[in-house]
């Protein structure tokens, strides 16, 4: 008890409490504005934490996470188009709400099942974190380099479309690892005589570029000015819904436990956890018809599940230094950023740190909770904001905290490079989850690694007679084979 007093401690100074209120507001908006994201909103704010105090930047960063998983279903509500990928499945029966009239009890609704799933799901998070982190010491290197080896792998496999597409994905981050002196060694690598690039390439630099630099070109390419469609109607006061979650305690049970798994395997993430909780609620529905036609239960189901899965998320990042999908690796590289290492000793060596993280993601969904509650009647000004203004600005926020971060042009390069790769990647059909998953992972597995092999003095069939390392690597080989088999098995049904 007396570490969670002392995070409490940390967490309740004014400066912290007002970036941590700012992170929450800035994350709602962006999550709120079609085209935008949580990790549009992280990448935005990771550089500027840069200067900050550890224990704020990080306290602010989960707020801004916090702010962007619940503002995006404002997007599909008012406007059928989901502010995230998270609230894809919150579009059916929360835009047909709208169009009913009942707008002001559909925001009320994702408002409260927002606040259902984050608060329950971060404090079971706080119980399981240090049970698991205590297993986890137990494990070494072989185990290690398995268990991040089985998340790139879990996230290639779920890329849609082309398998092939997402091992390159994966290919290309790990390529950009192998820039600078090498792990152990010290060797340098792909520097070409180079100073710039003995450190191997800047982390904010590569982030900021490929997500924010490549997104504002290709959008300007386009010629997008705003989100397409204009919210009309009138939004009256916040009114609780408690006749509706009364007659839903079984759907949210069910979506909760649906999120919180779905969030803890890597990979998968709050999109994939909106939409199968949705599905189950419907199946498990006594009027299934009224789902898409602007049923309460088809918001509660995808709202409360992908808030949910931010707790189940956590528990990976914080106990076992494995990010579940492509927002929480941002986070793992802001920790980088500020020299805190996640994983089992996180929890033993920074108790309080820790607990304040948790501390953090509750202070966050309260802020966002207040804020919706106060601020329902101004969700539609925040989908009228015009993209020739949020872009340049932007943009120049990327290119100042590159350059702030490492003190050089040489990093500012690095960004327009990276933005440029994530052009042709899209273009391509390269998704980037992968590739920012292995860059953020790719030392660690490589260090993980070499370790093993040398503790092993060169026998690479420790890491299948060691059970939990056998294991998780059998899981990853059924992970790329699994999809495979499964369309050769389909095409030769079709036939």
């Amino acid at each position: 008890m007396s570490e969670i007093f002392a995070a409490l401690a940390v967490l309740f100074t004014p400066q912290c409490l007002l970036f941590c209120f700012l992170g929450c507001f800035i994350g709602l908006v962006l999550g709120a504005i079609p085209g935008l994201s949580g990790g549009m909103a992280l990448t935005i704010m990771l550089p500027l934490s840069f200067g900050m105090d550890s224990n704020i930047a990080i306290a602010m960063l989960i707020s801004v996470w916090i702010g962007s998983c619940s503002g995006g279903f404002i997007g599909s509500v008012l406007l059928g188009i989901p502010g995230t990928a998270s609230s894809m499945a919150t579009c059916y029966d929360g835009f047909a709400m709208t169009k009913k009239g009942e707008v002001t009890r559909a925001l009320s609704i994702g408002t409260v099942s927002n606040f259902l799933g984050t608060v329950p799901s971060i404090i079971i998070a706080m119980v399981a974190c240090p049970i698991i982190s205590a297993f986890a010491l137990k494990m070494g290197p072989w185990e290690y380099f398995a268990l991040s080896l089985m998340a790139i792998t879990l996230v290639i496999s779920l890329s849609k479309g082309n398998i092939l597409k997402g091992f390159i994905g994966a290919g290309l981050g790990l390529l950009a690892t192998q820039v600078g002196n090498a792990p152990i060694s010290s060797t340098p690598r792909f520097t070409f005589g180079s100073y710039n690039l003995t450190g191997g390439f800047n982390m904010i630099a590569v982030i900021v570029g490929l997500f924010a630099g490549a997104m504002i070109m290709m959008d300007y390419a386009k010629g997008s000015t705003g989100a397409s469609g204009t919210f009309n109607g009138k939004i009256g006061k916040f009114v609780f819904p408690g006749k509706d979650f009364a007659k839903n305690v079984i759907n949210v049970i069910r979506s909760f436990l649906i999120g919180l798994g779905i969030g803890f395997l890597p990979g998968l993430g709050a999109a994939l956890s909106n939409i199968v909780s949705y599905a189950m609620a419907k199946n498990g529905s006594k009027h299934p018809e009224e789902f898409g036609n602007g049923c309460p239960d088809g918001i509660i189901a995808p709202e409360v599940a992908n808030n949910a899965s931010i707790g189940g998320a956590i528990i990976p990042m914080v106990s076992l230094g494995i990010p579940g999908d492509g927002t929480t690796a941002l986070l793992l590289g802001g920790l980088i950023i500020h020299g805190i290492e996640a994983g089992p000793l996180l929890q033993k060596n920074h108790p309080i740190f820790v607990n304040m993280i948790f501390l953090a993601a509750v202070l966050g969904a309260i802020f966002a909770l207040v804020v919706e509650i106060a601020g329902i009647r101004y969700f539609p000004l925040l989908l009228k904001a015009p993209y020739h203004y949020l872009y340049p600005a932007i943009l120049v926020v990327s290119l100042v905290s590159a350059y702030v971060n490492a003190n050089n042009m040489f990093s500012m390069y690095v960004l327009l490079g990276f933005a440029l790769l994530g052009i042709w990647m899209n273009y391509a059909g390269i998704p980037a989850t992968p590739f920012v998953l292995s860059y953020v992972l790719g030392s660690n597995l490589e260090s993980y690694f070499r370790k093993a092999v040398s503790y092993s003095r060169g026998n690479f069939t420790t890491f299948f007679t060691r059970p939990v390392s056998c294991i998780l690597l059998v899981i990853t080989i059924l992970a790329v084979v699994y999809p495979i088999v499964k369309e050769q098995l389909a095409k030769r049904k079709s036939n």
